[in-house]
Formats: C-alpha cells, sequence, structure tokens
C-alpha cells in the first residue's frame, strides 16, 4: 500500500521541529535560602586578595614554614566568578559582583550588564548611617575599590571614577592616585582640594608615617600613597598593616552605627601578571599580616564579621614535583587571568553564611544577610 505523499509530510514535521537547534538560556546564579544566622554582625570587613587563587596562598604558606594567619578561619567556602559574558573574568567585572551584587561584562564598574548602575554595599552602609572604608595597596581608582564607589561602563574611565569619590562620604580612604584627583586631563577640577572642602584632611603621608597618624573622630580621610601606584612590599611599601589596623579602630570610634571597611591586598595580581613568584609569595604574605591583625580586632570587638575573598586567580600558577618546605618550583601557564573558583574564609557574626560552593554575587547576599539587612 502505498503511502500517500501529503501523510509522508506530515509525519516529518515533528521530527524537524525537534531537530531544530534550542536557543541557548543564560544560567542565572543558583541563588540558595539562607538561614538568618544566630548573632547579626554590627560592622563588616572584606577583604580581598586580588589573584589570590589557592595555589597563591599555598605558596604563601609553604615560603612561610607552613603557618598563615587564614587558618584560623573555620568557615571555608569557594566561590564562582566569571563574568556575564566572559568565563574569564577581570577585577572590574568580579568587583562589581561582590560590591553591587549583580554579574556584568568585563571591564564594567558598578552597573550591571545592561550598563544601569547598581548600588554597592559601601553606599548601602553610608545610606544607613555606618562608617565606611577604603584602604588598598593600588590606586583608589583601580577596579576593585571603583566597584564599591562608582557606576561607569569602563574600568579605563579613571578620572571620572575619582569624581564618584566626591559624591560619597567614605569616612576613611588609604590609597594611591592623587594624579586622577589633581592632575586631571579632561578637566581643571582639582579633586583633593574639594575633597577638603568637604571636611575631609587630605594628605600625602609617606609610609613611615601613617602609623603614627592620630585622628580626629570628627573629620574624614584621604591619604595618598602615590601619585599613581603605590610601590611593591619588597621595595619598601609597608603601610597595608598599619593603615589597615588604624582604619578599623578608627571606623568603630567614628560611628556608633557600625562600619564597613574594605581593604585589598591589589598587588598579587601583579606579581601573576608579571609570572614573578617571589612578587606573588611577599604580596600574599603581607595580605596574610594584615588578615591576622584585623582577625585580632574582631576577636576582642566581637561584633565584627571578617570575610577574606579573591577576584579571580592570576597566572595559573603551580607548584611543581621536587619543592620542598620555603624552596617551591614553581610555573605559571598565562600572564592572565584564570577562571578557576577561588576560596572564602569567614569569622564572626553570620561566618556560617560562607560554607559552602556559590556565585560570587552570593558574597554580597550573604555580608547583607549578616547585617540584618534582609
Amino acid at each position: 500500500m502505498r503511502i500517500p505523499f501529503v501523510w509522508i509530510l506530515i509525519l516529518l514535521i515533528p521530527c524537524a521541529a525537534f531537530a531544530q537547534p534550542r536557543a541557548k538560556k543564560e544560567k542565572k546564579p543558583i541563588a540558595t535560602e539562607l538561614n538568618t544566622p544566630s548573632r547579626r554582625a554590627k560592622n563588616v570587613i572584606l577583604l580581598i586578595g586580588d589573584g589570590m587563587g589557592l595555589t597563591q596562598i599555598s605558596a604563601g604558606l609553604y615560603n612561610n614554614n607552613n603557618a598563615l594567619s587564614l587558618e584560623k578561619f573555620r568557615s571555608t567556602g569557594l566561590q564562582k566568578n566569571y563574568a556575564s559574558d566572559d568565563l574569564i573574568t577581570d577585577s572590574a567585572a568580579a568587583g562589581t559582583a561582590i560590591a553591587c551584587g549583580v554579574k556584568t561584562k568585563v571591564g564594567a564598574i558598578g552597573v550591571g550588564k545592561d550598563n544601569k548602575p547598581a548600588k554597592s554595599l559601601m553606599e548601602e552602609a553610608e545610606a544607613r548611617g555606618m562608617a565606611t572604608g577604603i584602604v588598598v595597596t593600588s590606586s583608589l581608582v583601580d577596579a576593585t575599590p571603583s566597584a564599591f564607589v562608582a557606576h561607569v561602563p569602563s574600568r579605563d574611565q579613571k578620572e571620572d571614577i575619582a569624581k564618584s569619590y566626591l559624591e560619597l562620604d567614605i569616612d576613611f580612604l588609604v590609597g594611591g592616585g592623587r594624579k586622577y584627583f589633581s592632575q586631571r586631563q579632561s578637566d581643571a577640577r582639582d579633586l583633593a582640594r574639594e575633597l577638603e572642602e568637604k571636611g575631609y584632611v587630605v594628605s600625602d603621608y609617606t609610609e613611615s608615617e601613617i602609623p603614627k597618624v592620630t585622628l580626629d573622630l570628627k573629620k574624614n580621610f584621604a591619604f595618598f600613597t602615590a601619585e599613581e601606584d603605590p610601590g611593591k612590599f619588597q621595595d619598601s611599601r609597608s603601610y597595608l598593616l598599619p593603615a589597615s589596623r588604624l582604619g578599623a579602630v578608627f571606623l568603630k570610634s567614628h560611628n556608633s552605627k557600625g562600619f564597613f571597611l574594605m581593604v585589598e591586598g591589589s598587588q598579587i595580581d601583579w606579581g601573576g601578571r608579571a609570572n614573578d613568584a617571589s612578587y606573588v609569595v611577599t604580596e600574599l604574605l603581607e595580605f596574610d599580616r594584615v588578615i591576622g591583625s584585623l582577625l585580632e580586632f574582631a576577636i576582642e570587638d566581637g561584633e565584627t564579621l571578617i570575610i577574606v575573598t579573591a577576584d579571580h586567580e592570576t597566572g595559573g600558577l603551580a607548584i611543581n614535583p621536587g619543592s620542598q618546605m620555603n624552596n617551591l618550583l614553581t610555573e605559571f601557564n598565562t600572564n592572565a587571568h584564570t577562571g578557576v573558583m577561588v576560596p572564602v574564609f569567614a569569622y564572626g557574626p553570620g561566618a556560617e553564611l560562607f560554607s559552602g560552593m556559590y556565585d560570587n554575587t552570593e558574597i554580597n547576599r550573604r555580608i547583607r544577610k549578616a547585617l540584618g539587612w534582609e
């Protein structure tokens, strides 16, 4: 029996439909249900090791007699750090994910993938009357600190980012990049002077003088440590530890409503880009000493949540066979960022929220949960 041709066509239509490729749906970050922590945090110190993956931590550990302050943390997790448009992120997109809680494009600062501004933790803390601070070993307009204060499509808009500091009222600032405030190319404004007019004490304190600073609790402070980027720890840069501890003590005394302090060990990343293991390790160990000092502060205070994490890993660092304690054989496989997950460490009220595996945007949400903002 012959089957009419029209019936053959009808029978083939479903097959053709199934054969059509399906449009790929964007996979959204998974937001898990969070339990309310047993104690609410009053203060948050967020420490970001730029480019700090597990191998960088391991290299620091094994070059420091098998001991790090990070070992004292009991709540640990892993975060996925891909950008909205690329599996391999950068400090702008990753910083925005942490600061603002949204995935965005590589290079974007404080905006979503649609370029719409996203409110940062720093901005919300200020709106709630908390004291705020930033301490970095990069310039203040570098990608990570910028994600907490600015909303621009490109991290390269450094002079625009500098203007954002005038729109906020951050109580304590330490980092490089004075030239973007006072030697501007896009206009004739002197933003450092404008900060002074807002009531800031603006100073080019040298690194050796910062530990001697006595702060007036009625004023805000901006300490520029370099015209552009600060030098390496190997080359005598020494302000990160005293400035970070000073910031925590000052912010706690400055405001009874609590504080939010972001500290970045910026140059771990730069050592990875240079494929310089010694550079990586010395920056990592300085950062770990800062962690230890702030952990002591949090233990004494009892109301401070500390989170330590990274924006991404840099360099694809490996510790190779033949390595010995304090004598490592290391190798890099790139001078760029990689797509591996990076660790999260937490201590204090709400630390239990940071265990597990999750997207980097979740760090923002979990900080908010720990503070009782949601």
